[in-house]
This record gives structure tokens, sequence and C-alpha cells, in this order.
């Protein structure tokens, strides 16, 4: 094969050949993404029903099972399990390897919707979210505070804290753990209602009346339009307490005659706790193709800005992450890789015997290490560990070609031959066989990576 001649004769083509295969590949080399395995398309669509007061029961027979028994027919579905608990169905439904997650989506939401009159009247609308299927979220966030309660953390972290981390490229969710939402609490007593003859239908009838958000419009003259606004919501404790309940001819029945109000929690069934304080968690679910390294490094950045817009008292810390978990495998294949090379090296000068012979296979390495970045990025490719454990066997596959091909023209000058003459002879009668043995080699491996 001739065309090994050119790049004998010309050393500078040869040169500047390596050099561009260099640039390439460094170029290519720090804009892969990082990710601890391959990306792959593994989504799990999660559609969650709550209708308040609702027994798990009545949720399994009238919401859950409605609902699922129209997405299981939705096309790229694997399979799907269901819980229905007290006011809340939550079904998950599990895509087949590299299914189209978002055409699912939208299948998905349409057989919801399909369903949707069949459910109770008091039910709230299914809410359809879309994630990666990890169990864990990518990295927890925890707040806590001695002076502030949780409704009061739970209402800073859903209005300011959320919908940053959220719009993270990448996350798919932003999930509040722990957190416990503000609600205006009545609590009545049984024995002066039943005195007063009132039910808690009756309270409930005259929050509806009492309690409500109205749009009156504006009023038009010839010269002067100006808008309505009417007060028709109650905005704070003491005026649920001074609610009238119901009125007997002069007497007014009010709320404080029956019971009492209070700001709280809606469900105090969950609660957290970061360093024995009462705490609150927001962790983020990454998309399919989110990367946890970005996601983790995103928030990292974002952290002091928080901690900026926090109340006084409250604190915040990262309280897990896996970024680290990947961070560390990826450096101990980097470790592995290193040590390869070294090991390589010295077992080549302890056969060959000779510094010179074995410079020609080490420059081989990373010229074809880096060289390769430049084939992953154009390919899609990112470094991960199968990645980078497949860079390890390519040391002795390249090692191997290079041995060959300096032992060859080693040869040929011993029989007399100078050096150019020998290196244009060998590299001839190798090459063939160089390459060959390195495409049934790359064949033998890359069904297994």
């Amino acid at each position: 094969m001739k065309f090994t001649d050119l790049f004998i004769r010309r050393p500078v083509l040869t040169l500047v050949v390596c050099a561009m295969i260099v640039m390439l590949g460094l170029l290519a080399l720090l804009n892969l993404p990082i990710r601890q395995y391959p990306q792959l398309e593994s989504a799990t669509i999660t559609i969650t029903t709550e209708y308040p007061g609702a027994r798990s029961q009545l949720m399994q027979g009238f919401v859950t099972q409605p609902i699922s028994q129209a997405v299981a027919s939705v096309d790229g579905v694997d399979y799907l399990s269901s819980t229905s608990t007290q006011g809340k169905s939550v079904i998950t439904v599990r895509l087949k390897l590299n299914a189209d997650s978002n055409k699912a989506l939208t299948e998905i939401m349409a057989a919801v919707n399909q369903v949707k009159y069949r459910l109770p009247e008091g039910a709230y609308d299914s809410v359809v979210a879309k994630s990666s299927g990890e169990g864990t979220a990518v990295i927890y966030i925890g707040f806590s505070s001695k002076d502030i309660g949780l409704p009061a953390i739970t209402d800073y972290i859903s209005r300011v804290v959320q919908p940053r981390v959220a719009a993270i490229d990448g996350v798919a969710e932003a999930q509040i753990l722990g957190g416990q939402k503000l609600a205006m609490r009545l609590w009545l007593d049984p024995a002066r209602m039943a005195a007063r003859n009132l039910s808690a239908s009756d309270v409930a009838e005259a929050i509806r009346q009492n309690n409500f958000q109205a749009a009156p419009g504006q009023t038009k003259g010839q010269y002067v339009s100006a808008n309505i606004n009417i007060n028709t919501d109650l905005t704070s404790v003491d005026q649920f307490r001074q609610m009238v309940v119901r009125r007997d001819g002069d007497t007014l029945i009010r709320l404080s005659d029956i019971g009492t109000a209070e700001l709280g929690a809606t469900s105090y069934d969950t609660s957290g706790i970061m360093d024995g304080e009462p705490a609150v968690f927001i962790g983020l679910h990454a998309t399919p193709a989110g990367n946890p390294l970005t996601i983790v490094g995103a928030v990292q950045d974002m952290m002091p800005q928080i901690r900026e817009t926090m109340p006084p008292g409250m604190t915040a810390n990262i309280v897990f992450e896996v970024a680290r978990f990947i961070q560390a495998s990826i450096d101990e294949v980097i470790k592995t890789l290193v040590e390869a090379v070294v090991i390589v090296a010295v077992v080549i000068f302890l056969f060959l015997g000779s510094l010179r012979s074995v410079l020609i296979p080490l420059v081989t390495i990373p010229l074809s290490l880096i060289g390769a970045a430049a084939i992953m990025s154009l390919f899609g490719f990112s470094i991960n560990l199968l990645t980078l454990l497949s860079m390890v066997l390519a040391i002795g596959l390249v090692v191997d070609d290079a041995i060959v091909v300096v032992e060859n023209v080693h040869r040929h000058i011993e029989e007399g031959k100078s050096p150019l003459q020998a290196a244009l002879v060998g590299a001839r009668e190798i090459a063939g066989p160089v390459i060959a043995m390195t495409l049934t080699l790359a064949a033998v491996y890359a069904p297994s990576a």
C-alpha cells in the first residue's frame, strides 16, 4: 500500500495532520457532555389525581381504575403501577426503552382527558408529569428554621425557590417534600353547634357565600369610566372568626360562637427534619435526557443567590446529590487509564530495551485517544464510564499496532536497509494486516460496548 509513503517522505505533512487530529480532538473533548452512563430514553410518566376527603377504596374504584384502563393502551407503555391513598391517586407509567416520551406524554394526556367525565365531581384535575424514572432525585435541598414554621417555609419555597430551580436545563420536576401548605383552619365545637342546630355543611355554605372572588367590571358615563372594586373575600383570621354563619331574626351566629379559626397547614401528616430542626426539602428529578452533573452544578452556582433572598433565620443546604458519586466513578476510571499508559510504557521498554522504540508507541496513545474524541462528538457520544473503559481497552489495541510496525521496520534495518528505506518497505508490508487487525478487533468489541 503506497499511501504510507506519503507520510514517511513528507514529515511536515505528518506533523500537520497529527496536530490537526489533536486540535479537533481537544476541541471535541472540551465540549463532550459528562454523564455516568450513555444517554438512554427511559422515561416514566406520573399521573397524580387528588380528591380531598375521599377514602382509599373510593379513589381506587372511581379514580385510579378508570385512568389506568385509559392509559394502558397507549403505544410505548411497558407497564404501569398505581397507589391509592386517602384523597390521592398516583399512577406510574413506565415506558419502553428508547420509546418517544414526548409522543407518549401527549397520548396519555389525551387518554386522561377522555375519562375526565367519569371522575367524581369533587376530584381535582389530574397532573401529568414526565421524568427519567429514577426513584431518587438528582439533588435534594433542605430549608430549615427555628423561628419560621413549616407552612411559612413551604410558602417561601413554592413562591421563590421552586420556579427558579425548575427552570434549570434538564430538570423534569421540582418536588417539595415534607412541606405543609398554608391554609385557614376552622375548628368547630360539635356541642356548641348542636345547641344552635348547625352542621358542618351550614358552615361550608357560609364560607362559599362570604369568601369568593368576584369580577364586577366597570361603570361608564359620558365622560367618566371607573373600575368597580368590591371586597367579597375574607383576608384575615379575625374576619373568619367574625363571619356570620346564620341569622336567626335579630340574632347573628358567628363562627366564633361555634368554634375558632387559625392560620395553619392544610395537613400535618408530613414533615421533615434537618440537623434536628423542622425542615422542608425540594428534590429535582431529571428529564430522560437531563445530565445530573449539569443540574447539580447549576444548583450549586445558584445557592448563593437563593441564600440572599431567604428570610432571616432560615438556612439552606444541599443534603444529597449524585454528582459526587458519578464524578468519583469517572475519576477512578481516569486513574485506571493513566495507570494503563504507565504499565504499557514499562512493558514496552522491558521487551524492546530502547527508549527510542518506546517513544513511538507512546506517542500514538494520546494521538489516538484524543482523536477519538472528535469521532465521539460526531456520533453524539458522551464521556461516561463505558466510553472511558473502552479507551482503557483501546490503549492495548493502539500499542499493538505501533509495536508491530516498529518491529517490522527494525527487522529491515537489521537486514541492511537504510532507516528511510526500511520505514517505506516495512510500512507497506504491514499496513494492510494492521488495518485488518484493527477492524476485526473493533467488530469484536463494538457489540459488547
